[in-house]
């Protein structure tokens, strides 16, 4: 017996020996490293900016509406409402059968004198039609079509006052009127002994003629195809005249357009036909500028 316990002793311990004996377990091999994910390809350059697209086909634009719509501003005798409320006027007649003959409505819309370049930018009128004097500066953000006025800025005072007021080194202490942003309102600035005067700028040149009347404004300088219409007698301001002699500036009137628009050689067609078969004469001869008609120069 005691030999059997001897030999599963020795068994035992021979198993214990040749466990411990046995290498240890290998450490996992050390994964191989992910595949590299391949690299995103290069971007490609980016596509050049799209060319901006040529400047809108006006012409096309305002055909397409069927509508001309045309700023101004109450100025006889150039758009003016007559007894019966009807709106009449040189250039009223004039855009009417400009547009007749372009095959489209004129559309008038009132508009603030001192920012008809942003309304026309902006496309709530398509053009300026209203005794619009062609300038260097304006050329900048206006398209002008052919002249077909001549005019120039003159002196309103009281008639009264014709001893008083003579010439411009006299207005030096008056006070002066002008609409804002007018021709009116340059040719103050631009004379010294006009710009050295009080000076006061009123929405309109309607308004200036007011001012004379009212004697708040000792004279206003406003353009002469409108003081000839409404100043002397048989008028509202029979006690106003124009002072004598003295042209502040020579300038001339044109319709202004969006800068590069393609009606103005539309515009300019048309009208020459219209002075060609005398229907601009006709509508001159109306409200008394034929004389002031370029073509009769």
């Amino acid at each position: 017996m005691k030999k059997i316990a001897l030999a599963l002793a020795l068994l035992m311990l021979a198993t214990l020996v040749l466990g411990c004996a046995q290498p240890a377990a290998a450490e996992p091999a050390p994964a191989e490293p992910a595949a590299a994910e391949p690299a995103a390809e290069e971007a490609a350059p980016a596509e050049p900016a799209a060319a901006e697209p040529a400047a809108e086909d006006d012409l096309a634009y305002v055909m397409s509406t069927g509508k001309l719509k045309i700023g101004i501003t109450i100025f006889s005798p150039m758009n003016y409402y007559d007894d019966n409320g009807k709106l009449v006027g040189f250039e009223t007649e004039f855009s009417t059968a400009l547009c007749e003959k372009l095959g489209v409505t004129p559309e008038f819309i009132e508009i603030n004198w001192d920012t008809k370049e942003v309304e026309l930018a902006a496309k709530n009128i398509d053009c300026i039609w209203n005794g619009l004097t062609v300038t260097e500066e304006r050329k900048e953000n206006i398209g002008f079509s052919d002249s077909y006025i001549k005019n120039m800025q003159v002196v309103v005072i009281k008639a009264d006052k014709a001893d008083t007021y003579k010439d411009t080194a006299s207005l030096a202490s008056a006070n002066l009127v002008a609409e804002v942003g007018s021709a009116g309102e340059s040719a103050i600035q631009a004379d010294e002994s006009l710009k050295s005067a009080s000076y006061t700028a009123v929405p309109k040149q309607a308004d200036a003629l007011m001012e004379v009347k009212a004697g708040t404004a000792d004279a206003a300088v406003i353009d002469y195809v409108m003081a000839k219409a409404m100043v002397g007698e048989g008028t509202d301001y029979s006690e106003l005249m124009i002072l004598p002699n003295l042209e502040l500036a020579v300038e001339e009137y044109a319709i202004g357009f969006r800068v590069g628009s393609n009606i103005i050689p539309k515009a300019n067609e048309i009208i020459a036909e219209l002075i060609a078969d005398g229907t601009l004469d006709s509508i001159a001869a109306t409200y008394g500028l034929t004389d002031s008609l370029l073509s009769n120069q």
